[in-house]
Order: C-alpha cells, then structure tokens, then sequence
C-alpha cells in the first residue's frame, strides 16, 4: 500500500480512531493529488490494480470531477485515454493487457463508473465519440455483469441528464435534447432490441438481471418511439412475465411497471385510446385479489389505476361520438377493479384517489340520466369513500386519550376528509338519491352490527351522515322526506355499544345538531335529542373532552329551540343537577379546581331556557334564585374568611370564585334588558344584588388579575342586561378597577367605558368627568414609555401592551367626541391633560402608521371645532383652540402630512383619511371663514403669491359645493 492509498483510506475514515490531524493532513494531500498533471493516469493505474472500495471511489470521484472542471484545456491524447480506460472497465475488457478489477466491486462503485461515463458522454456524444452505446452492445453478449453495467449506464444517463423529474439548467436542457436525438436517429432501435433478447433469453435463468433491465427500459419508454415497443413481439412478453404463475415476482412486477410506462406516454387522444384497448387489460385483473402486500400486487394496482387514470383523460379529449364510445366501455370494463384497488391495496403515492374519482363524477354530470352501470359504479364510490375516512383501529386508543400521536393522526385525517368530502358532495348532486341510500344502509349496518370493536365503522357512518346535512339546504332539511325522517329517527334512537369512544360520541353529538333544522319542524324528536345531550352519550359522557363539547353543542341547541323546550325544562334541570352542584356546593375543598369555563355552557343554555317570557313569574324567580343564592352564598363566605386561608386554600378558593364568576356571567346571558327591567324587575333586583356582591371582590382581592379580569366581564354583561338601572353601582366599581389598573387591564378599563358611552351617551357625562382626570394621567405616563422604547426598537411584551392601550386610548377619544361628550375635556379637573391630548391627536394624526388611527384622530378634531368653535367672532369657548386649529393643525396635518412621500394615494384606507382631511377644511371655512384660508394659503403657499390666490379661490369653490 503506497502513501496515496494510505491518505485516502485516512480520509474516508469514520470511526474515530485516527487523529483528526492526521485526518487532515491525508484529505490535503489527497488535494494535492487531484491538481497534479498525472491525476488521470494515476487513478486509472489505481482502479487496474487497487481492490480497495474507497481508493475505487476515490479515483472515480476525481476523474469525474477532472473531467467536469478541466475537460476543454485537456489534450487530444488525454481525453483518448480516459475514454478508451473508462470504456473498457465497463466492458469487462483489459487495459494494456491488464483486467480491471472494478466490475467486481459493489453496486455503489459500479454506480460511480457509470456516473464517470454519463459526464463524457455530456461533453463528447455524438459529435466526438458518436459510437458509444453501439460500440457497447456487442460487449452484452459477455453475460450478466456487463448487462447490468450497460443499464447502470442508461440509469445514470437519466438521473444525471435526461429525466425531468429533476431542476436542469438550460445548458442541461439543451445537451439532454441532442443526446435523445443522436440515440434517436442512431442507436435505440438497437438497445429495444438487446432488452428484448436480454428478457426472452434470460428470464427463466437469470430473472434478477431481466428485472435489471426491464426497469432500466420502463425509464425510456416516455422519449422513444412507442411502436418499439408496442408491437406483436415486446407487448405480448411483457403480459407473458406478468401473468405465467412461477416467475420471480419482482420480474413479473417489472413487467407491469413497463406496460403502466406505455400507458403513461402522452400522446394523441385517439391513439392513445387504441392503444388502450389493444392491451386488453382486463387480463391482469384477477392478480389484485391474491396477496394484496406483495410486490406484484402494489405494479398491478399501479397500472390499473395508471390505465383508469389515462382512459378517463381520453373520455375528456376525444371528439368524435364512437371514440367516448369506447373510452366509456374501457371505464366501464376496468372502474370495478380500480374501486377493489382503492379499498384493499397499498395505493402508489403518485395516484390520487379522489382527483380520479372526481373527475369520473364530472363526466356523469352531463348526463340527463344516470345508466344502470353508472348508478353501480356510484355505490362504489361511495363505498370507497366510507372505507378511506374510516380511521385505523391501531390508532384508538391513542384518539380516545388524545395523547401526542392522537392529535397527530386527529389531524391528518381531518385534513385528509376534506377532499373526500367534497367528492361526497359531488356524488350527492348526481346521486341525490342514491347517496342518501348508501349512508342509510351504512348507519343501519353500523347499528346492528355495533360492537366494541367497531368503533372506526360506526364513526365513519355518522361522519358520512354529517356530511350529507352540510350538503342540505335549511329549507330542503326543515322540509325533509320520508328517508330523512327515517335517518334522523334512527339517530336519534341509536345507543351504540361503543359510544364511550371519544369519536364515536363526538361525531354522533355533532351531527344530531347538524340536523337541528328538520328538528325544529318535527318536534316529537326533542325528547330523543334531550336524552341524547343529557344522558351519557352527551353532557354526562365519561370523557372530558365530550362533556365539554356536548355542553356547547347543547347551549346551541337550546337557543334554536327556546320556547318549544319550555315543556321540558324541569325535565332538563334535573338532569343538570349534578352539573349545577359543582358549582353550587358549599364544600369546595373537596372538589378539583377545574378549567374556569367549564360549565359556562351549561349554566348558559340554562339561562336560554329560564329567561324566556314564556316561563312564569314565579317558576322564573324560583329557578334564579335556586342558581345564584348558593352562588353568592359561596362568594360571601370566601370574602369573610380570605384573610384566614393559607396559600392552599386561597389558590383553590380563587380558582372556584373564577368558576362562579364565569357561571353567573353565563347563566345572565338568557336575560334580557327588557325582561328584568320593565316586566320583571324582581329577576334585575336579584342579579343587582349579585352585582353588589361580586364587586365586593375587587375590595378583598384587588391585586388578583385573573380575578378582576373575570368581574370585570360580569359588569359588561350588566351593562346590556340592567341597562340604566345598573348606573348606581357603577362609581363603586369603577373606583375599584381603577384603583389598581395596569396598562394591560386599563385597555379593559377602557373598553367598558367606550361601552357604557356607546349605550348611554350623555347620561354617563357625571361618571366620565369623575374619572377622565386619573384615566389620562395613568395613561399618558403609560404611553410616554411606549414613545421612549420606539428609540431603542424594544419589542418586549410590555412595549406590545402599551402599544395595545395607545391604541384603545384613541378609540375612547372617539367615542367620546363622537357621543357629545366633548365638554369631559373641559372639565376644571381634566383641563390639566388638554394640551397634552391635542398634542397627542395631533402627532398621530399626521405622522401614525395606521392609517386607519389617523382618519380616527381627524375625525376628533373636526368634531371637537363644530362643538368648540363658533361662526360668530365671539369670547372663546376654549381659548388658544381657534389658534391651535388654524396655525398648527391646518397646515401640519391638512397640508405636510399629506404631501409626505408615504402618504400613498393609491391605498384605499389612505383616499377615505384624504376625505376626512378635505372634510376638515371644509368645517374650519365654515367656523373660521377666512381667516382659516389666509393662514393656510399663505404659510402653505408661500410664494408665488398667485399660486396661493388661485389655491383659495380653488377652496372657496370646492367648500361652496
């Protein structure tokens, strides 16, 4: 072993037992090598004698990479050697009289050789070295090594050439297209030729190397003439291998990858369709019933799918009436085992079941009528679909827990329905009928087969029929026939044995609110829906995540059908008692703190149903007070006993004060303002003193986020539900929510008074002038930090909060303005902040990014001149305001701003702010009159005089419009 061997076996080295010094010392030398003169000669000496794989691949490797970097400065003499040297290795011929040991080697070196060849031919065929592949076929006859070389050759021609499949540039493009031409023109008949003597010789003796070279040929079938392919001698061998019992099954499996390569080539509609029918294809569909995970059976799947596939297409082009003759009998003959196909075998990843599927829908679109065999191949359909959205029962009890691999598969396969579904849509307006046959008999199947261990069955019945009420118009399923009635009913009565499954009881919950349509027309069914949302299939069911969802489900329900669950409702809360009394017990320690919004949807269906007017004064008070006396109750212990828990408790005794919150504020939904405040004010009193008895926990725990979050929440909900009346509790609330407010709390703060100004307007004018002086001295400080980061480009999650509250802030000027509320600004107590409100609407209204924040602060300003400024030349309602107005605002935001290079015309949201701006103008004409334009024009305007003339003049004229 020389030092050139030694360096490369260093190189290559991947224990780890040579010292990475060393290691780099050998892969530079090994460089050094490659760049001396000698390099050709030195690695073909090497793979004549050396048997060592990786100095193999070393010199191949440095050949290839020679002949690709240096191949136009090489000589004549330099280029006859490596061709002649690396031609011969591949022929199994000697080198100056010495055998070359490389076709002894392993696949990947023999892989290499064939890749070293495939970059002379880039450079060289046909005009240099025309004869390659002829000179190549008398060498076959050598047997099975030189055989499998050839089609390594012609694999790596197309891996590193010619195929497609891969990003080529366009010098690789253009070379690909000469190579084809040349072995076109001169050499594929003779390669059709050798495959074919190769298979017909071989296949009984040597069937792996037939499979060798039928999956190199399958490769070529795309660019070569097909006629060599398709005649009486190839087609008829190929079918042989595939269906004579006894060969090698990976020969047999090639073959078909060969025949689904002639059905793929493109060409014309009507050849490829006598082409099609020629194959007679129907001969290899009793293989796909054997062994469905064999080799075999995945070709012949491919290519009858492949062949569907391509007679469709035809079906679709051909023009002529006896040619969608054909191409429809050809359908006919193969959709049967395409539909076993889809059902039973490994489906290959290039074929699409539901672009074939739906495509074959479309085509039955145009016809006025359905045919017998049309109406078959429909079930089919449908059949397939219900076997592709079943899910596998490895996976059930990975979706019951809903643990990581659970969510994975939960995901997929809503992903992977959604297509299926859409096709399930697309044979329901063709089949109407016969859709709706198939999901009856699946769900009857599904009923009296039920079992444990069907679950996946069952699940993928009631999704079919989910499905079909998406497809339903509301009038078409308020209507209903005799077979939906029938599908509803057996729904409705159905207990299945596996409804503890998670899927099982999600999807049927679902659907039956699907349905809620023809439900409400067909009142007989209520009870079955309430037993089905109230009893262990819904609200009651073993699993949280049912539970939960069958208690929104269930909230929906009772706001379609109100007043016709009046009838039920005792029936209903006393199936809700145990639900309740989670909330309503008295003995919170033993109980686990739940999620805060569980049971707020039960508490609101149950507010739905005894808020209505239709419920008596009497049972109406009793069943609120039932709810919120032992609610309250609770509240009110806690409140006396907060400062006597330990950490414990107090955790556990917030988390159940945040689930009643929630309960209340839920169950309140049901109310309405003119029930509790006009017909039945005794209901209003009963949720003021519960108002009352909540905002005593802003006192006891006024740092507690989650906490003041949560009443804060309530007092909104009080606001739509007691309307006015809710005005004397308001000062004691506001006092406590300000009294502590962060910026992230203070939006909320201020959402609640953009609120009550949006419902009261002036009637809330006393409370706002009592809180705007503290509001605006705790935001502005706030936001000064926001205006300080912007320097340093922080971006913390305190920074995004004030930012959010600079935001809130400018709606609440808004409303303010908005809602004759002006006058707040001018309060003595609030005057202190006007200058810095001004400045502030100012700034933003010429300079914000949002544009949509600066059309608000605009509008502010127009508002705050038509409420502050007279026509008459009077006192001053607010002195410095006209000045203000006609000497900073007019010419900063009006003019400058909108003559900024990022004041974007052609943005939508940049014209309407324009209108604001030009509507701006026009006010501060009307109150200012000229006094506005002179100032404008003049400081806008400066020179020269006429431009300005015309410009007022202009504006005179627009404002008299």
């Amino acid at each position: 072993m020389d030092d050139v061997e030694k360096a490369i076996l260093i190189s290559f080295d991947e224990s780890g037992a040579i010292d990475s010094e060393l290691k780099l010392q050998a892969v530079n030398f090994c460089q050094k090598i490659k760049e001396t003169p000698s390099i050709c000669s030195l690695c073909i000496e090497k793979l004549c004698f050396c048997k060592l794989v990786q100095v193999q691949f070393w010199c191949l490797q440095a050949l290839q990479e020679v002949i690709r970097v240096k191949y136009g400065s090489m000589s004549l003499e330099e280029k006859n050697f490596i061709r002649k040297s690396i031609f011969s290795m591949a022929c199994l011929e000697g080198i100056n009289d010495k055998m070359c040991v490389v076709l002894d080697s392993p696949a990947f070196i023999k892989n290499k050789l064939s890749q070293v060849l495939v970059t002379l031919i880039y450079f060289e065929y046909p005009l240099i070295w025309s004869s390659v592949f002829v000179d190549f076929l008398p060498h076959l006859s050598k047997g099975a090594v030189v055989i499998d070389m050839f089609s390594r050759l012609l694999n790596a021609l197309d891996d590193e050439l010619v195929s497609m499949d891969y990003p080529r540039t366009a010098e690789e493009v253009a070379v690909a297209g000469r190579v084809k031409d040349a072995m076109r023109n001169q050499c594929v008949p003779q390669i059709v030729r050798a495959w074919y003597d190769i298979v017909s010789m071989y296949r009984n003796t040597d069937p792996e190397t037939c499979v060798t070279v039928l999956d190199c040929m399958r490769r070529y079938v795309s660019w070569i003439d097909i006629g060599l392919i398709v005649n009486d001698a190839f087609i008829p061998l190929l079918f042989e291998l595939i269906l004579v019992d006894g060969l090698l099954e990976q020969l047999r499996a090639a073959a078909a990858g060969c025949v689904l390569a002639v059905v793929s080539k493109r060409m014309d509609a009507h050849s490829k369709l006598s082409l099609l029918k020629s194959l007679q294809i129907s001969r290899v569909f009793g293989l796909v019933s054997d062994d469905n995970d064999s080799d075999l059976v995945s070709a012949i799947a491919a290519l009858i799918t492949g062949y569907a596939v391509e007679v469709l297409e035809c079906s679709k082009r051909v023009n002529t009436e006896d040619a969608k003759v054909i191409s429809m009998e050809l359908l006919d003959e193969v959709l049967p085992t395409v539909f076993y196909v889809m059902q039973n075998c490994e489906m290959d990843a290039a074929f699409s079941i539901v672009q074939f599927l739906s495509g074959y829908v479309a085509t039955m679109k145009t016809h006025s009528s359905l045919q017998e065999n049309q109406m078959l191949h429909i079930s089919q359909i449908l059949e397939v679909i219900r076997t592709q959205i079943r899910y596998d029962p490895m996976y059930r009890n990975n979706l019951d827990m809903v643990d990581m691999i659970g969510v994975e598969e939960e995901s997929r396969m809503l992903e992977f329905r959604k297509d299926l579904f859409v096709l399930l849509r697309n044979v329901g307006r063709v089949a109407p009928e016969v859709t709706r046959i198939f999901i009856r008999n699946s769900l009857a199947s599904a009923i009296s087969s039920s079992s444990d261990k069907n679950a996946e069955e069952v699940e993928a019945a009631l999704s079919l029929l989910y499905a079909l009420g998406e497809t339903m118009s509301d009038e078409a399923m308020r209507v209903g026939n005799g077979l939906l009635s029938e599908l509803v009913t057996n729904l409705l009565s159905t207990r299945f044995p596996c409804h503890s499954n998670r899927l099982v009881a999600l999807v049927y919950l679902e659907t039956i609110e699907r349905y809620m349509k023809f439900i409400q027309e067909n009142v007989q069914c209520i009870p079955l829906v309430l037993a089905a949302f109230l009893d262990e299939r819904g609200i009651h069911h073993p699993n949280i995540y049912v539970s939960r969802r069958a208690s929104y489900l269930f909230m929906r329900i009772v706001k379609l059908l109100k007043s016709k669950l009046v009838p039920f409702i005792e029936t209903i809360l006393q199936s809700l008692q145990d639900v309740v009394a989670r909330f309503t017990s008295m003995n919170l320690a033993s109980r686990e703190p739940a999620g805060s919004e569980d049971g707020a949807y039960v508490f609101e269906a149950i507010g739905l149903l005894i808020g209505m007017e239709d419920v008596s004064l009497e049972k109406q008070s009793d069943y609120l007070s039932s709810l919120l006396t032992p609610l309250c109750q609770q509240v009110e212990v806690t409140l006396m006993n907060a400062k006597a828990l330990n950490p414990d408790e107090s955790s556990l005794q917030l988390a159940n004060i945040q689930q009643i919150i929630v309960a209340i504020n839920a169950l309140s939904k049901g109310f309405s303002e003119r029930l509790v405040t006009s017909s039945r004010p005794a209901v209003g009193h009963m949720f003021k003193q519960t108002l009352d008895v909540l905002l005593q926990i802003l006192v006891v725990f006024p740092k507690v986020e989650p906490l003041r979050t949560k009443v804060l929440s309530f007092i909104h909900r009080m606001v739509d539900t007691l309307g006015a009346s809710v005005f004397p509790y308001l000062p004691k609330a506001l006092e406590q929510l300000l009294a502590e407010s962060e910026p992230k709390e203070m939006v909320g703060f201020l959402l609640l008074l953009n609120q009550l100004i949006c419902k009261f307007s002036t009637l809330v004018r006393d409370i706002l002038e009592e809180v705007f002086p503290t509001i605006a001295g705790r935001v502005f400080s706030a936001i000064q930090r926001v205006v300080d980061s912007s320097v340093t480009e922080t971006n913390t999650e305190e920074i995004r909060e004030l930012q959010e509250l600079q935001k809130t802030l400018y709606t609440f000027l808004h409303v303010i303005a908005t809602h004759d509320l002006s006058s707040v600004f001018l309060s003595p107590r609030s005057r202190d902040y006007l200058t810095s409100i001004m400045q502030l609407l100012l700034h933003t209204s010429c300079h914000h990014k949002d544009i949509v924040t600066r059309k608000a602060c605009v509008q502010i300003f127009i508002k705050l001149i038509k409420d502050w400024c007279a026509k008459s030349s009077g006192e001053e309602k607010v002195p410095g305001f006209k000045s203000f107005i006609i000497e900073t605002f007019a010419t900063n935001c009006c003019l400058y701003s909108v003559l900024d290079k990022s004041f974007e015309f052609g943005d939508a949201n940049t014209l309407v702010l324009f209108g604001e701006i030009v509507l701006a103008q026009k006010v501060m004409y009307e109150k200012f009159g000229d006094d506005f334009l002179v100032h404008f024009v003049s400081k806008g305007f400066p020179s020269p005089q006429n431009l300005a003339e015309q410009y007022c003049q202009k504006l005179k004229f627009v404002f008299a419009g």
